[in-house]
């Protein structure tokens, strides 16, 4: 009896097809959870207050913990706390979901500044609306934001670049990889880094590539940048998953027959996620700048409190920052005191 044979081209299509189809509809259910969660803004019973927090990229773990914190906050003063973001990281759709809140008559809006004219328009249009805006981790101080709750990034990024000092006595052929070539707080760490660093003539920067603020993209930039630059010794990662991204391509060339070449690269950081702690501790991360983005959620929603109910507040409210080390660990309680 014939038997038809299935070639094995054909059944890779198939599961390629149904691999495409699982991806669409994953990202779909998560688009109409923060889809579900931003009307939920108008339809909801109205506490004293009604907040909402938009974050840069929804399930970005660093946004969560700066999420707890605002909840926190929140709920200790009785205050509703929304929680919205786009699915991956974007401009547009902040901004869109930024435009939605406004329409919705939320009573404050918290959320990431952004270096871009549409976002200054929309912070314009809310705060004469009487809609306050703060913005959190990234300022956007030409917009007309009430204040702005996060580190001293110039500063932050001024810190990496003295511990690379002090790291490679002077001497080092650097990759820089950033989140986003157009956000205000990853800018504004670059300028602190280069300007740590100018005067040093043993260091050299060879090259800068964008992640995307993603772990797949921080390991593409810095594969790239490793083949393009064979000098290449030292990278530095200005956001949270930049680290996470270089320390995974360099485990993985060196299983490539390059066993002693992990070894040999520092890698500079952002803060103390569980696995960049763990990738310190193993001593593939050199160091990492500790930021408190719990804090920045709290007090950001604190702020906005002390400003509905009437009160004058500060325009600016810088959170803490500080290097760690592997030698620092064993006392080390986390960014913020423990959390």
């Amino acid at each position: 009896m014939f038997k038809p044979r299935i070639r094995p081209h054909y059944i890779l299509i198939v599961l390629l097809l149904l691999l495409t189809v699982s991806i669409s509809l994953f990202h779909l259910l998560k688009a109409l959870h923060y889809e579900s969660g931003m009307s939920s803004i108008t339809h909801s019973h109205d506490p004293e207050v009604h907040l909402v927090l938009i974050s840069q990229e929804l399930d970005n773990p660093y946004w969560r913990l700066i999420e707890h914190g605002a909840r926190s906050a929140a709920e200790q003063n009785n205050a509703t706390l929304e929680y919205i973001g786009p699915v991956e990281a974007s401009v547009s759709e902040q901004i869109r979901l930024i435009e939605m809140a406004v329409a919705s008559k939320i009573d404050g809006i918290l959320t990431q500044g952004l270096d871009d004219e549409q976002f200054i328009s929309i912070v314009s249009q809310a705060m004469d609306m009487g809609i306050p805006v703060i913005t959190i981790d990234s300022d956007a101080p030409d917009s007309r934001r009430l204040a702005y709750v996060g580190t001293d990034n110039y500063a932050a990024g001024f810190m990496a670049g003295k511990a690379l000092i002090q790291d490679t006595g002077g001497n080092a052929n650097v990759g820089i990889v950033t989140g986003s070539f157009h956000a205000a707080n990853l800018k504004d760490r670059v300028r602190g880094f280069l300007d740590a660093v100018k005067r040093e003539d043993g260091i050299r920067i060879l090259d800068m590539k964008e992640s995307n603020i993603d772990r797949i993209g921080s390991a593409s930039a810095a594969y790239t940048m490793s083949r393009e630059h064979e000098a290449l010794d030292t990278f530095f990662g200005t956001s949270a998953l930049d680290a996470m991204g270089i320390a995974q391509m360099l485990s993985d060339r060196s299983q490539d027959s390059q066993a002693s070449e992990q070894m040999n690269i520092r890698v500079f950081g952002f803060d103390d996620l569980p696995e960049t702690i763990e990738l310190i501790n193993q001593g593939i991360v050199t160091a990492s700048i500790v930021q408190k983005p719990y804090q920045m959620g709290a007090e950001g929603v604190e702020l906005m409190l002390d400003y509905l109910g009437g009160k004058r507040i500060v325009s600016v409210y810088n959170t803490d920052a500080r290097i760690i080390r592997k030698d620092d660990l064993p006392m080390y309680k986390g960014g913020d005191g423990g959390l």
